[in-house]
């Protein structure tokens, strides 16, 4: 296989990576026919992920526009994957141009890519770090300087918290990053629940027990704690869909069926 332009070298084009079996399931098209493979079998197993990944996706660009229209014009995105398929900075610079963003995750492959596909972006930089390792993910240069101007900083754990166990403490987690915040701040949180499909939840949990990543899925009580110190914003911890829909049709009868709710918090 030829290499595109935005694949580094030493890529493994023969193994899938979770982030480009993402950007496919977005519609993307940073992905291989590998990738593609694996999120086939999944949709065998799960066939309404693709929809859940969107409408997870969906949820991001309406709370990036929020928080951008609120004036905030610096975001931390935790987890981000490959910025290249409806990316934060995209979204946020229609309505702020001078918006920053810093994308953070793990996985060495999408830090990769993502530096190859940003290397010409002056406003936005790529931090390979891991949230679970929460104090050396603040601690980083990138971070720091985000948050050095003390203006408000919108922080993205979307699909992400839901990938650390009880046992690493993710309420404590997020309660050292809001701690680091500047008055006005806004945390953006999206997290698969056990309510939505409770006929499904385990099925969905041993799939992925499957992979690197498991998947703790929580209770609507256990989400709303993240926020603590947060001020929820109107209409607080909802189905993905619900979250200021763009339509009100938009919704659909089902919205459970997202199997995920999201929030927004601002820090006083």
């Amino acid at each position: 296989m030829r290499r595109p332009n935005w694949v580094p070298e030493g890529t493994d084009l023969d193994k899938p990576n979770a982030a480009r079996v993402y950007d496919y399931y977005l519609g993307g098209s940073h992905n291989f026919e590998v990738d593609r493979e694996m999120a086939r079998k999944a949709i065998e197993l799960w066939p309404e992920l693709p929809q859940i990944m969107r409408s997870n996706r969906a949820f991001l660009r309406r709370a990036v526009q929020f928080a951008a229209e609120r004036g905030i014009g610096r975001f931390l995105d935790i987890g981000s994957g490959i910025p290249s398929f409806g990316a934060v900075h995209e979204i946020a610079r229609a309505i702020r141009p001078e918006a920053q963003v810093v994308y953070v995750d793990r996985d060495p492959v999408a830090v990769a890519h993502s530096r190859l596909l940003l290397e010409d972006d002056p406003g936005s930089s790529v931090v390979q770090a891991d949230v679970r390792d929460v104090e050396d993910l603040m601690s980083r240069p990138e971070v720091t300087a985000l948050l050095a101007a003390g203006e408000p900083v919108a922080v993205l754990l979307v699909a992400v918290m839901h990938f650390v166990q009880d046992a690493e403490d993710p309420w404590k987690l997020i309660a050292v990053i809001r701690d680091a915040l500047p008055p006005g701040s806004a945390l953006v949180l999206s997290h698969a629940s056990l309510e939505g499909r409770p006929d499904q939840a385990e099925d969905h949990q041993r799939l992925y027990r499957r992979t690197p990543t498991p998947l703790t899925m929580r209770t609507h009580e256990q989400i709303t704690a993240m926020f603590e110190g947060f001020e929820l914003v109107e209409p607080g911890v909802v189905y993905l869909p619900q979250w200021r829909p763009d339509q009100p049709e938009a919704v659909g009868e089902h919205p459970e069926r997202m199997t995920g709710v999201a929030g927004v918090g601002l820090r006083p």
